[in-house]
């Protein structure tokens, strides 16, 4: 999911394990260990798009990673308390951590005023912890070793736990398969499961740790977003129950077929069905005044990427679609790969009605070579985009 529900979702586990030893410090380790399995982007900077896209989400995001990272992390972090320049070292973590929240937001698609604002907001909070912290004495945490493993452990196993339910897929068997796992029932983005963590977390932040309300609090919060989460679940099998009688009562026969919540919501879904040259697809909201999913239908264009079966690029981006693709060729001689996963945003007739979307073009030897990939709406249709959401949201 998003790194803002990553961080806060480490913050409130690291809190209700090892919180009564470290107090409010368990927030700002509980975030970072919750936001390091992403930190495999950082892979772009030295592989090429390809390889890093096959690389999210993969290694880092693995049950073994889980296991093998927090024994050295909580050693480190245990160190470094022990360490006279403690303070200085919290402080840096604290920048880097509201930092980097406000960098994703300032180069996201935003607001300027939200932009503003998240800045804003950034350095009065580094500023109040470098007041209250760095001039006052404050007692060490009691946490040992053990305690550090813990909060690593809890918060870094939830990450790609948490994932699993997206529709991007997750590794979580990596390094024995590449197999991904994915549960298609929330969106990378949804408020509803990330605000009541938020509010438990600065709710406790207010007592002291020794206090037991300050766990009761965070474990409300967590079964708020935990009963949502489980919400999500059985609304996904609604919507696959109207997705399978719309199917049956238009005489289709499918092979497979899939639905996923659109973004920030988890009332408009987008469902596609496979055929043998063609997918059938469309839109439903729990707000539409029938129980039907009204059916387009959009051909694969597979037959216009030659020797595809020993391409390797186009090997990894099936097997990162799950075979939900199709292709168009542009007029600029582009292939584009289109990610049918992800959904439409009109009626797929234009290069970038689609969400996910992937450009290829040949090499000198006649191998495709990923050239660009994009997610999201374009910026300048972003707003008009995000209204007509709006209005399909509430149903039809």
């Amino acid at each position: 999911m998003d790194s803002l529900t990553q961080i806060v979702l480490g913050a409130a586990v690291s809190e209700v394990s090892v919180g009564k030893k470290i107090g409010n410090r368990s927030i700002l380790w509980g975030g970072i260990a919750g936001t390091i399995p992403d930190l495999d982007v950082i892979s772009n900077l030295w592989m090429d798009p390809l390889d890093a896209l096959a690389f999210h989400r993969g290694i880092s995001h693995s049950f073994l990673f889980a296991f093998l990272a927090p024994p050295l992390l909580g050693f480190l972090v245990h160190s470094i308390y022990k360490s006279k320049h403690h303070k200085q070292i919290a402080l840096a973590c604290w920048s880097l951590l509201f930092g980097g929240l406000a960098l994703a937001i300032l180069f996201s698609g935003a607001h300027i005023g939200v932009k503003l604002m998240s800045v804003f907001l950034v350095s009065v909070i580094v500023r109040s912890f470098y007041r209250r912290y760095f001039h006052n004495e404050r007692d060490l945490p009691e946490a040992s070793i053990k305690d550090w493993i813990i909060l690593f452990f809890v918060a870094i196993v939830t990450h790609p736990m948490l994932d699993t339910f997206t529709t991007y897929g997750t590794q979580l068997l990596q390094p024995f398969t590449n197999s991904r796992f994915s549960f298609c029932n929330i969106s990378v983005a949804d408020p509803l499961y990330t605000i009541p963590i938020i509010v438990s977390l600065v709710m406790m932040s207010r007592y002291a740790k020794e206090k037991r309300i300050r766990r009761k609090i965070v474990w409300i919060g967590l079964a708020f977003s935990s009963l949502y989460m489980v919400f999500t679940l059985w609304n996904k099998s609604q919507i696959n129950t109207v997705f399978e009688k719309s199917l049956q009562e238009s005489e289709i026969d499918y092979k497979r077929y899939m639905t996923s919540p659109t973004i920030l919501n988890n009332a408009l879904w987008f469902c596609i069905a496979e055929r043998e040259d063609d997918f059938v697809y469309g839109l439903y909201s729990v707000f539409d005044s029938k129980n039907r999913v009204t059916l387009e239908t959009i051909p694969k264009n597979y037959d216009l990427l030659a020797a595809k079966e020993s391409d390797h690029t186009v090997n990894t981006l099936d097997w990162f679609s799950d075979g939900y693709y199709t292709i168009i060729e542009r007029e600029d001689g582009i292939m584009q790969l289109n990610d049918m996963r992800f959904g439409i945003f009109d009626d797929g007739e234009g290069n970038e009605d689609y969400i996910f979307r992937f450009d290829l073009q040949k090499d000198v030897n006649g191998n495709y070579l990923l050239v660009r990939e994009q997610a999201g709406p374009p910026n300048d249709k972003r707003k008009d985009i995000f209204k007509q959401l709006w209005v399909r949201i509430k149903g039809v």
